[in-house]
């Protein structure tokens, strides 16, 4: 499965506007409310702040990576967010995230998130592809980056 055919330009937040990881989370699940992947934001809004409660997403090197699994999952779905400034997410190296990947899956596809988590964290350990969704300055560049990444 291409990480690619799970997002489109209206999953995409060129700069999140809040400070906090709560609140960053929010912000994310609002674009897959507003795209029509859930059918409640506050319910899976829930289960993110449910995962993030047994371990943070924040990977190091300035990434984090939310994820959940539910039934209000319509299809599994990617959400790509950055902050230009940086939000504490409690990462391993205690640096602040500035790229934000989240997974969403529908409750029984337990292998999915899985497997994109696995291809995210491979690509997300190359300096290279950070810094380029870094330099992105539009929905379509992060888009192509991803694809020419892929």
């Amino acid at each position: 499965m291409k990480i690619s055919n799970l997002m489109s330009e209206d999953l995409i937040k060129l700069n999140l506007a809040n400070n906090t990881k709560n609140e960053a989370l929010a912000e994310m699940v609002d674009l897959l409310d507003v795209a029509g992947k859930i059918t409640s934001k506050e319910e899976f809004y829930q289960t993110i702040l449910a995962r993030e409660a047994k371990s943070t997403t924040g990977v190091g090197n300035g990434v984090a990576i939310p994820h959940g699994k539910s039934g209000v999952v319509k299809e599994p779905t990617l959400v790509f967010a950055k902050s230009e400034k940086g939000i504490d997410f409690e990462s391993f190296d205690d640096q602040p995230a500035k790229i934000f990947f989240m997974i969403a899956v529908p409750e029984g596809k337990n292998d999915e998130h899985l497997k994109v988590l696995a291809q995210l964290s491979r690509k997300l350990m190359h300096a290279d592809f950070r810094e380029a969704l870094m330099a992105a300055n539009t929905k379509e560049e992060i888009l192509t980056v991803i694809k020419e990444n892929e």
